[in-house]
């Protein structure tokens, strides 16, 4: 029971540390926006780059800990990490609605989390 308890609370510092990753590249990217002739057409894609990469890394840093079960892991933060910023949106973005574009970006998502998770587990 308390190795899947830590497991648990593994998890949970890898959805954190995606979300660490995840602002220090949109800050970056911000950046690049404020002080280049990037065009803001660009902030979609970008966006889900951005979050992909910040999955992808923080599965396979939280499962090299973990060593176990990568797939299952690694989709779990891939998807708490997306369903969290959906509930957030929902509560804070007037007009949000779940779309094609969010089925999409949450398989995509818990794909990064299993592919990181497969790394991390292998390293």
């Amino acid at each position: 029971m308390e190795e899947k308890n830590n497991n648990f609370v593994s998890i949970l510092k890898g959805v954190i540390i995606a979300y660490i990753i995840t602002m220090i590249l949109i800050v970056a990217y911000s950046m690049i926006l404020a002080y280049t002739n990037v065009p803001e057409s660009t902030i979609p894609i970008c966006v889900v780059v951005i979050s992909i990469i910040s999955i992808m890394l923080s599965s396979s840093i939280t499962l090299k800990k973990i060593k176990e079960k990568g797939l299952i892991n690694g989709a779990i933060i891939g998807a708490i990490y997306l369903i969290t910023i959906y509930i957030l949106s929902s509560i804070f973005v007037v007009g949000f609605s779940i779309n094609t574009f969010s089925i999409v970006m949450l398989f995509f998502s818990i794909l990064a989390g299993i592919i990181g998770g497969i790394v991390g587990v292998n390293l």
